[in-house]
């Protein structure tokens, strides 16, 4: 895995601009993406999703975690009706929703904006079974693996499932999610928007073999990861500019080919904690509720110190 280590947030915002820069295929510029982790990967944490951390699941068969899933995701779409206004249309509505309320999914969190992954890789300092201080790291996405939205349309036109060798899709429009990452006149983030992004209405969920039936794909028939633009289930999602990786090995950590590692100093984390407040890109932004305001006054009033 290629890495690079910061030591302050001028030269995490550097190393992203100069390092990433922006991408074309074919004339048309392609998304990163990005994912902040407290821990790194070698120290135990994995990039993979969230079912995959269970161990136990790895000695059942491919196909019986599948059903294992598909049985959970089914309990779990027969009670939203009586918490949610809009029903799922599809699989991975559903699991977008099970994903945001903590239901291990084969979903991996992402980020279009390097600053969020930022604030998650550094908004709690970590320490060793020594008590000494870890580092903690921001991943990119470098695979450029293809959207959902993309995938669809190929289906629906007959095309073949995705393969492990096809390019990548490119974003449509003009946003590539980081020309302008780091502020506008009022200090602000900019927030990426995707037009795609799009509430569920339709009155109730669709079975498997009606979405099949319509040429959508499922998320436990994929053959690569893909990127998926979940439904603005929460004023999080939108308040994150956050994506799902939709993986097709979910007991597996993504390759180290893959992705890249720039490593946040531990030293560094207290002035960007400071710095990503000052800047709007902290607790009560990307998290609008009151566990949000909770967590801002937290680090206000109790932690600003870099007392824990």
């Amino acid at each position: 895995m290629n890495e690079f280590t910061v030591e302050s947030f001028e030269e995490y915002l550097t190393k992203v601009r100069d390092s990433l820069g922006v991408v074309e295929k074919n004339g048309k510029r392609v998304r990163r993406y990005f994912r902040g982790q407290s821990k790194r990967a070698f120290e135990g944490y994995d990039l993979k999703p969230s079912i995959g951390r269970y161990d136990h699941l790895s000695g059942l068969p491919p196909a019986e975690r599948d059903r294992l899933e598909n049985e959970v995701l089914e309990t779990f779409g027969n009670h939203l009706l009586t918490y949610v206004n809009h029903l799922p249309r599809n699989d991975w509505e559903a699991l977008a929703i099970a994903q945001h309320h903590g239901l291990p999914t084969r979903f991996m969190d992402w980020t279009t904006n390097p600053l969020v992954a930022l604030y998650f890789a550094c908004r709690e300092s970590k320490k060793d079974k020594d008590g000494n201080p870890l580092d903690s790291a921001v991943y990119v996405l470098i695979s450029e693996p293809p959207r959902y939205s993309e995938l669809r349309r190929q289906q629906k036109n007959g095309g073949a499932k995705v393969a492990e060798s096809e390019t990548a899709i490119a974003v449509a429009g003009d946003e590539d999610g980081y020309d302008n990452y780091e502020l506008d006149e009022e200090g602000e983030p900019p927030v990426v928007v995707d037009d795609e992004l799009e509430t569920a209405t339709i009155a109730r969920p669709r079975s498997q073999s009606e979405t099949a039936k319509e040429g959508d794909p499922s998320p436990f028939e994929i053959s690569a990861n893909v990127i998926y633009d979940p439904p603005h289930v929460s004023p999080r999602i939108r308040a994150q500019d956050g994506v799902l990786l939709a993986c097709h090995q979910p007991m597996l950590p993504l390759e180290e080919k893959d992705v890249l590692e720039i490593v946040i100093s531990h030293a560094a984390h207290d002035d960007i904690r400071r710095r990503l407040d000052q800047y709007g890109v902290f607790d009560k932004q990307l998290f609008p509720d009151l566990d949000g305001i909770a967590k801002w006054l937290k680090y206000r009033v109790f932690e600003i110190n870099g007392m824990t």
